[in-house]
């Protein structure tokens, strides 16, 4: 075939069978036809698109780059198939490079038309269609953009609750807490006044002071029991309590079973101050253990509050650079940590890390937006119960992070479409359908990583690759 096409032979095409001689003849003074070899690169994938390509003879296959590989999802030997800058008319709404690559699968013949070209007749010969094509571009662009910050902002609200629930418990109870300590601080002093304005000497209260820094110590070593071991202890303290005239024995002994007291502790106490100061030695000994429970109440829920302050930070990645070597169980923990108001009680939380894997190159919250958006993907997937697994291993030259639920799986009819944009199978109003577009878009486009998904009744698997080397 010669280097040019004639109208007529453009008329034969059908891309061009509606035009006029005069928009014919500019095409045929422009475009070239160009053969390529079996194997040869007609274009690839990222370098700047300079030409409208049409396929004449042969065979072509169009593919995209996914985490390295080639991944091929046209073949076609159609004569007028077409490829390479189709958005050139879009000028500077759309990047001018090529988003797939174009390889001859055979011999092929193409012609090729410059990308400037093309997208000033498409412009002129098309005001209408352009109209329409731009709405539809920008449009769909905008819509996307909007929908997915504000599935951003009702996932960042939803995760603000919960940790706001989850603050909200352990700051309660460390207020409550620090009120009732203040009580008993109060209720000391008041007792070892009591005590030193008696008759016991110096000795003795020297014993006392030495019997409550070993109460400390039991207090904080006691160990838990069961309701009825716990039952059964209270019982054998108000007895003797009862048996030496200690009143209100039944508000004494579960503190001092909490703080591990027993009788026969008890009576050390009694021989160290005597049955006179008994009662007071005793309160003042239990307001000594209920005061150290208490500072460990206070411990434990300041602890907790750092701990969900901690996550909050790890999740969001805000004292940090953008891109970092991360630990994935970090990233899977402070993610389980935010999102832990939302998994029901009937979900049973199962976690298979392999701690022995190496750190990855990350946008650090961005992984924690897709572990969010597949880990409540799961837990709907369920309604409320079931097994939520999150597994960690080794692929080849990936760390893979597995999250697979027990729910009703994926019918193969919806599994394809999972990815796009908008699709989904929540009832109007529950969901925007950009979660696994979003997530996609993260671990293959910018970790250059990939998502794979088995599904079926009962098992439900989603597996993120990402690379141990940037790409």
């Amino acid at each position: 075939m010669s280097g040019l096409l004639t109208p007529d032979d453009l008329r034969g095409l059908f891309l061009f069978e509606s035009l006029n001689d005069d928009q014919l003849r500019l095409i045929a003074d422009c475009g070239r036809v160009i053969p390529y070899a079996a194997g040869t690169l007609v274009y690839e994938e990222g370098q700047p698109a300079t030409c409208f390509i049409v396929l004449l003879d042969g065979t072509i296959t169009l593919s995209r780059r996914v985490r390295g590989d080639d991944v091929e999802f046209i073949r076609s030997d159609q004569r007028g198939a077409y490829g390479g800058a189709t958005q050139a008319y879009m000028n500077d709404q759309s990047e001018r490079t090529y988003n797939n690559t174009m390889r001859a699968l055979t011999d092929v013949t193409v012609y090729e038309i410059p990308a400037d070209s093309f997208a000033e007749w498409t412009r002129t010969w098309f005001p209408m269609a352009m109209h329409l094509l731009e709405g539809l571009f920008v449009g769909m662009r905008s819509t996307q953009t909007a929908v997915g910050e504000r599935e951003r902002l009702l996932a960042l609200g939803a995760l603000s609750a919960g940790l706001t629930h989850e603050l909200n418990n352990p700051a309660a109870a460390a207020v409550r807490a620090t009120s009732i300590l203040r009580e008993r601080v109060a209720g000391m002093r008041h007792k070892l006044g009591m005590i030193a304005d008696g008759k016991i000497d110096g000795s003795r209260l020297h014993k006392l002071v030495e019997l409550q820094e070993i109460a400390v110590k039991r207090a904080a070593s006691a160990p838990e029991l069961t309701a009825l071991q716990t039952s059964d202890a209270e019982s054998a303290l108000e007895d003797w309590l009862d048996d030496h005239d200690i009143a209100g024995s039944w508000d004494i002994a579960p503190t001092l079973v909490a703080g591990g007291i027993d009788a026969e502790w008890l009576e050390t106490v009694e021989a160290c101050v005597g049955e006179g100061n008994l009662e007071g030695a005793i309160r003042w000994l239990t307001y000594t253990i209920d005061t150290e429970l208490l500072m460990c109440e206070i411990d434990d829920a300041v602890s907790r509050i750092s701990g969900l302050v901690s996550a909050a930070k790890q999740y969001s990645q805000l004292d940090r650079a953008p891109h970092q070597t991360v630990d994935v169980h970090d990233l899977l923990d402070a993610t389980l940590t935010m999102l832990q108001a939302k998994i029901p009680e009937g979900v049973k939380l199962v976690k298979n890390y392999d701690r022995s894997l190496p750190l990855v190159p990350a946008y650090a919250a961005e992984l924690n937006q897709v572990w969010t958006n597949l880990i409540d993907n799961a837990l709907g997937a369920m309604e409320g119960s079931g097994t939520l697994t999150i597994s960690t291993c080794r692929d080849g030259e990936n760390v893979a992070v597995d999250i697979e639920d027990t729910g009703h799986g994926i019918p193969p009819e919806v599994r394809p479409h999972i990815f796009e944009p908008f699709f989904t199978t929540k009832a109007v109003g529950e969901g925007t359908g950009l979660g696994l577009d979003i997530s996609y878009r993260i671990v293959v486009k910018k970790h250059h990583g990939d998502i794979r998904v088995e599904s079926r009744p009962g098992r439900t698997n989603f597996r993120v690759l990402l690379p141990l080397e940037d790409s």
